[in-house]
């Protein structure tokens, strides 16, 4: 699904009928309070991915042009893409920490998991979602909403806008690897994520801390012998030209969070905010269904330049017990209810 199908400007009368899996855009827009006359006020956006070619890339651009049309041009979300702004930990550094630099940002989950929000981890557990299915039933339940006020609870001054995905994460390699005997030994680049590094120690590899901008290189020189994301971002950034051997181990469901500082939120009139609100609502649904097609039309794309492996998951599965076992044990209630979305 290309994001030129859902990002045209819908004109002063908002009636065009944009649909997106039978929502529609219009009628979204028909409730969206008027902000012309409001302050101008703009926002400044970080994303660490390329922002056409990946998923959370055209989330943060369709975001940006839907708050400018609900609210009558007066809020500009300035996105920087790319990286360009650090790595997903230094926007939590500097949104937590009240610089100032950056009002809103997506975040994968995980990295949250750092800051202070310990249930948002049972959202990238090992094999949390069994089926994106199983994710959107969980992400338009009220359940969702207790994760969402997670970050504003334990005081980080954050604010939940939406939860999405980004895909499910697949180990990659520059080395052939047909199965878990292959991977023993492997170095395997992960973020700071302890259920990560637990996750990639318990398959038989070695966790290895690294910059997400500096994996290119990395597995260029042999620094890393692999790494795992989703397939668009594995694309996006050209890590198949360096690592060509993609495991579909779909080990994790790519859980991402959308949220915006306190400061910021507090710069926006009440009118401003709900209009925030109908656009985050809007690219939830973008999300959903964006990312399926991505995936597809990725590996469609990438052909023979890669070699695709298809795993058994239960021998996969059946390696992380003891990690999930140990993540869970202090929400075992909270991750059961999770898994009863199936």
């Amino acid at each position: 699904m290309k994001k030129k199908m859902f990002n045209r400007v819908l004109g002063v009368t908002m009636a065009a009928m944009l649909s997106i899996g039978g929502f529609s855009v219009a009628a979204m827009a028909e409730d969206a309070p008027d902000c012309s006359g409001d302050p101008e006020v703009t926002l400044v956006y970080a994303e660490v991915n390329p922002l056409d070619t990946t998923v959370v890339g055209q989330v943060a651009q369709h975001f940006a042009e839907r708050v400018n049309e609900l609210t009558s041009g007066t809020v500009t979300i300035d996105i920087q893409g790319g990286g360009v702004l650090g790595a997903e930990g230094d926007y939590c550094d500097d949104m937590i920490g009240g610089i100032g630099t950056i009002d809103i940002a997506r975040l994968s989950v995980s990295t949250l998991t750092g800051y202070g929000v310990p249930k948002s981890a049972l959202l990238c557990l090992p094999f949390t979602f069994t089926s994106r299915d199983h994710f959107w039933n969980f992400a338009a339940s009220d359940l969702a909403q207790e994760f969402m006020d997670e970050p504003e609870e334990n005081g980080l001054g954050l604010r939940g806008l939406f939860l999405g995905e980004e895909g499910f994460r697949h180990i990659f390699t520059n080395k052939p690897v047909a199965g878990l005997d292959d991977l023993q030994g492997l170095k395997i680049r992960v973020s700071t994520d302890p259920t990560m590094v637990g996750m990639i120690n318990a398959f038989g590899a070695d966790a290895t801390v690294i910059a997400y901008g500096e994996l290119y290189q990395s597995l260029q020189s042999g620094v890393v012998d692999g790494a795992e994301n989703p397939v668009g971002n594995y694309k996006a950034n050209s890590f198949y030209e360096v690592a060509p051997y993609l495991i579909l181990d779909g080990h994790q469901l790519g859980v991402i969070e959308l949220v915006i500082t306190d400061m910021a939120w507090d710069k926006l009139t009440e009118n401003q905010q709900a209009c925030i609100r109908l656009a985050a609502k809007e690219c939830q649904e973008y999300n959903k269904e964006l990312s399926e097609k991505i995936e597809e039309d990725t590996l469609a794309e990438l052909g023979d330049q890669i070699t695709v492996v298809e795993v058994d998951k239960a021998e996969w599965i059946a390696k992380c017990q003891d990690v999930i076992a140990e993540a869970t044990k202090d929400y075992a209630d909270l991750y059961q209810a999770i898994e009863d979305l199936q």
